[in-house]
């Protein structure tokens, strides 16, 4: 490639004219089209992105400038950049490059991030802790519309419109989050996107009332009333204006000369400012452009058709809970669906044909959508709140307060929950055991195949208060499908009969590893018990009571040891009386897990089955 070979550091595009920078966008959109329709990973929120990543390294000084991206997944171009290139074979795998900024990984990334509305708190902390340190340098929060609909978000906006400090906010306006924006801001934004770009109005109109002769109180009130008026009528982004920024925008995300112009001129206007950008989704890339949504996450895929290279062999368990709801919203006009802007990701989109008017998608607002289920539920209705288990993290003071507390019926549909793989540390979902399972009145289950699930999600409809149901992304497990007895409240399941000297217990989709464990043990002349909690909370206790008479007693989740399921079955056997010498808990250390493919992960950290067998293997 002509210029994207020469790119070692963002000091090189300063030697570049605008129409060698525009060549330079080209090649590295065909660079990352190539790249990640090998390797997957975040494509359509990229190629939105180029020209703006490359304009601010032009115009600012990486890193004494801090560029922050809001949950950081259109932080490829940024990598690439920044000296990264030559490992981007390696993006999202193990030992690899994280698909999100990463401070360990190079002076660069200035902020960790992975979840949304995080990028203005952080940026306006680095700006008051320069302006106390007497330092220099710019610092730039890069924040997308879907965002924007984050509560932190506005939280950042309000402290920073007040704090008199310079600090430069780009609103990337895209009009997608992962799923198309909705809400009052987006129908805002809309009016922003056709509004022309009166950027000297504000003072202008300041101007003239200052010039004007010594008048009385009650006219000047009245012309300031005016002046707002006009300001509403004339200035673009006036909501923003009124919380303490300067508004520059709408500018073309695409056009390279415009970006470096305002870029440049931003600098030198003090205090906080908001400018602007809007750009496509997907821009460069027709597939992309056509389905952003699909393009926002993708696997392998062909270039050519933007088919992906593996095909789903049966379902996952997202396509399970989907169409298994679908069935029992049809049953029950109390049933609802929330979701939190992702209404495809957490398999809603059936749903949303056939009830479009029960289905509620409120946006990157996890919080919100917890507590206007809680109102739902208050009502009489039945939501579902369907949610990645890294995300739910972001709700935790809402399901405690405003549900648990009231015991709601609002039913939790976790998705990506244990380990998710590629997506890394702040994506994995290994803490929602431990943080749902102190919780009074929450029931937590998990199922170990397919069917379970149905039954489990047909359980929670009927059993009344808080109940959170969580599961992986991964295809749905057929093991031992034809074990269908009821789901009966706080009992496990005995899958397998076994001799007194092992018993291993699986929770949840844990069971694949969990049985081919059991496999490997009997081939080896033992023959543990084998069981299946589907309760996380309660523990079951005529279980535990059985499992007293086993020498060893093995259990096995796929979430963080801390406060997980062993953990609440040690705690219940002691309340019990029950000697626990004989117990060994199996799951994730007390850590953030990195990225890589989730059986990598497993393997990694001794929890496939040739690790759980040799650890097993030394107490037998």
């Amino acid at each position: 490639m002509k210029y994207l070979d020469s790119v070692k550091s963002p000091e090189d595009l300063k030697r570049m004219t605008v129409p060698e920078l525009q060549v330079l966008c080209l090649e590295l959109r065909e660079f990352l089209i190539e790249t990640i329709s090998v390797t997957g990973g975040h494509l359509a929120s990229n190629l939105g992105v180029v020209e703006l990543s490359v304009a601010l390294h032009y115009c600012y000084n990486s890193p004494l400038d801090k560029i922050i991206w809001d949950v950081g997944h259109q932080a490829y171009v940024h990598k690439i950049l920044t000296g990264r290139m030559g490992a981007f074979n390696t993006l999202r795998r193990l030992g690899g490059l994280s698909g999100f900024p990463k401070a360990s990984e190079s002076a660069h990334d200035a902020f960790d991030t992975g979840h949304s509305s995080t990028s203005i708190s952080a940026a306006l902390g680095y700006c008051l802790s320069r302006d106390l340190q007497g330092g220099r340098g710019y610092v730039a929060a890069v924040i997308g519309d879907g965002s924007m609909t984050g509560g932190l978000a506005f939280e950042g906006l309000n402290n920073a419109g007040r704090a008199n400090t310079n600090l430069l906010v780009i609103l990337n306006d895209n009009q997608m989050s992962i799923s198309e924006n909705v809400g009052a801001l987006q129908k805002y934004l809309n009016k922003l996107r056709i509004a022309p770009s009166y950027l000297n109005t504000k003072s202008d109109i300041n101007r003239l009332v200052s010039k004007l002769p010594f008048i009385g109180a009650a006219l000047r009130r009245a012309l300031e009333k005016a002046k707002n008026t006009l300001r509403y009528l004339l200035v673009p982004g006036v909501m923003f204006e009124e919380m303490g920024f300067t508004y520059v925008g709408p500018v073309d995300g695409h056009n390279m000369e415009e970006l470096i112009g305002v870029l440049s001129k931003v600098k030198n206007i003090p205090g906080p400012v908001l400018l602007h950008v809007y750009t496509t989704k997907g821009k460069g890339y027709l597939q992309s452009e056509a389905s952003p949504a699909k393009f926002h996450g993708v696997n392998a895929f062909d270039v050519e058709t933007g088919k992906p290279i593996d095909v789903k062999l049966w379902d996952t368990y997202t396509d399970v809970f989907g169409k298994e709801l679908v069935k029992i919203a049809s049953a029950d006009p109390r049933v609802t669906a929330v979701t939190a802007a992702m209404p495809s990701g957490v398999g809603f989109d059936e749903f949303r044909k056939v009830f479009p008017s029960r289905l509620f998608d409120v946006g990157i607002a996890e919080a919100h959508a917890v507590t206007f289920a809680a109102g739902m539920a208050k009502s009489g209705l039945v939501p579902v709140v369907a949610v990645y288990s890294t995300f739910l993290q972001r709700a935790y003071d809402q399901i405690l307060h405003d549900v648990c507390l009231q015991n709601l019926h609002v039913i939790f549909a976790i998705d990506r929950a244990g380990v998710v793989g590629a997506d890394g540390e702040t994506h994995q979902g290994l803490f929602d055991l431990a943080f749902l399972s102190h919780m009074p009145n929450m029931t937590i289950m998990a199922p170990m195949n397919k069917k379970e699930l149905e039954m489990m999600l047909r359980f929670a409809l009927s059993h009344g208060g808080p109940v959170a149901i969580r599961y992986p992304k991964a295809a749905a497990s057929r093991l031992w499908k034809g074990l269908r007895a009821p789901i009966i409240y706080g009992r496990s399941q005995l899958v397998a009969q076994g001799e007194t000297d092992a018993a291993i217990v699986s929770v949840g989709a844990m069971m694949e590893e969990a049985y081919e464990t059991w496999k490997m043990l009997k081939a080896e002349r033992k023959n543990p018990a084998l069981y299946n909690a589907r309760f996380v909370k309660p523990v079951d206790e005529s279980m535990l009571r059985e499992l007293s008479g086993f020498k060893h007693v093995f259990f096995m989740e796929d979430g963080a040891a801390s406060g997980g399921y062993f953990s609440n079955a040690l705690a219940k056997a002691s309340e019990l009386g029950i000697n626990t010498a004989g117990f060994h808990g199996f799951a994730f250390p007390d850590k953030f897990i990195e990225h890589g493919e989730r059986h990598e992960i497993f393997a990694a950290y001794g929890m496939d089955a040739g690790g759980l067998f040799k650890k097993i293997s030394r107490w037998l």
